[in-house]
This record gives structure tokens, sequence and C-alpha cells, in this order.
């Protein structure tokens, strides 16, 4: 039974060996030139601020759009399956993902009557 996960082990060490390699890599083959400019935070070529306009918050509106768009992006995860397996779930099948798209939808059409959608 143990050797059903070989393959697993395997990728996942090839990875942290992947990983490790391109870190060490990186740090022996990279210049190590470091200038003021270099030091400064980059922030999208607007010169940086001591402090960020408003007391450095962020709105509320940013972390609720980004809980929604998480929110959608899992809904597809769960439609994947769905897509893959249709011929083998059959009429159940499309009859549960039906009621999980129109409680999503719902949840969508409440969202976007309650202004949350909006980016002004």
């Amino acid at each position: 039974m143990l050797t059903l996960y070989v393959p697993i082990i395997v990728l996942g060490a090839l990875a942290a060996i992947f990983a490790a390699f391109s870190l060490v890599a990186g740090a022996l083959a990279g210049p190590k030139r470091w200038n003021r400019a270099k030091l400064q935070a980059y922030e999208c070529g607007i010169e940086p601020t001591p402090q960020a306009q408003g007391g450095g918050r962020f709105p509320v509106k940013y972390y609720l759009t980004a809980m929604l768009f998480i929110l959608f992006d899992i809904e597809m995860v769960f439609l994947y399956p769905f897509a893959v397996n249709i011929d083998a779930l059959g009429l159940f099948g499309l009859v549960e993902i039906v009621l999980f798209v129109a409680t999503v939808a719902f949840a969508y059409a409440y969202v976007w009557r309650r202004g949350g959608l909006d980016w002004s």
C-alpha cells in the first residue's frame, strides 16, 4: 500500500531539491553590487513615501473584493470534477450541480445588489 505514495514522495523530493538548488544558485551567481536605489522599496514606478496616504490603511472594500474573488474562484474548483464525470453522475449529478450553481448565483446577485462589486 505504501508503494502507491512513492511517486508523490519522489515528486515532492524533486521539488524541494529544485527549490533549494534555485535559492543557492541565485545567491552564488547573482550580482552583489548594492546601492541606495536597489535597497529602496519599489512601488510600481511611484516614488516611495515614508507613510502611505490616509495613514497606511487599506480600505475595507479591497479585502471584500479579494474575498469575493476567492469565493467565486473556488466555485470553479467544484465545477471541474463535475465536468470530468458528467457521464457517470447522470441525472442526480445534473440536479446537484444545478442546485449548486443556483445557490452561487443567488449569492452573486445578493452581493451585486448590495454594491459589493462597485469599484468606486
